[in-house]
């Protein structure tokens, strides 16, 4: 069962991205649940324990553009597409990052990398589905915590490319 949290800046604590949303004041829900380890997949367990429909919920991947590390967040629902994601920001080829540079890189764990409060600011991507929906769910920086918040704000806060780079 999700436990519901609502923030509007202040408060004091959290992850490195919570802490991001409350250092700009943004809006958002912060939702915690309770992480099954045995899960095959962290986003869909994220939507199916928050009742909130797959679409709604992003995952944030970390891939290699032109040897670059750069953030992708599409909803969990689909898949990365790395020839869009490579186009979306000027590379020629993109392939998933090391799973242990994109945690060293990001400060998370994967399953729990937030696009917000990385340690390096990554070059960003978010899929254009996300402006179909008021509030999207993302990694809150921890398996079983995710914040809801609207796609303009995570754009705006992560100087987000919005483009179409997720396929279902």
């Amino acid at each position: 069962m999700a436990k519901k949290q609502k923030k509007n800046g202040g408060g004091g604590g959290g992850t490195p991205a919570t802490v991001a949303l409350t250092a700009a004041g943004a809006p958002y829900t912060l939702h915690a649940y309770e992480h099954d380890p045995a899960s095959p997949s962290y986003g869909e367990e994220a939507a199916e324990a928050l009742g909130v429909s797959p679409d709604r919920v992003f995952k944030t991947l970390v891939a290699d553009v032109d040897g670059e590390l750069t953030v992708a967040v599409v909803p969990v629902a689909g898949q990365l597409d790395l020839k869009a994601l490579a186009s979306a920001v000027g590379g020629k080829k993109a392939a998933m990052a090391d799973p242990a540079a994109a945690e060293r890189t990001t400060g998370y764990v994967r399953g729990g990398i937030s696009p917000l409060g990385q340690r390096r600011r990554l070059r960003t991507v978010l899929d254009s589905s996300a402006s179909g929906h008021a509030t999207i769910c993302i990694s809150a920086g921890r398996r079983g915590l995710e914040v809801e918040l609207s796609p303009a704000d995570l754009a705006a806060l992560t100087a987000a490319v919005v483009a179409p780079i997720g396929r279902a």
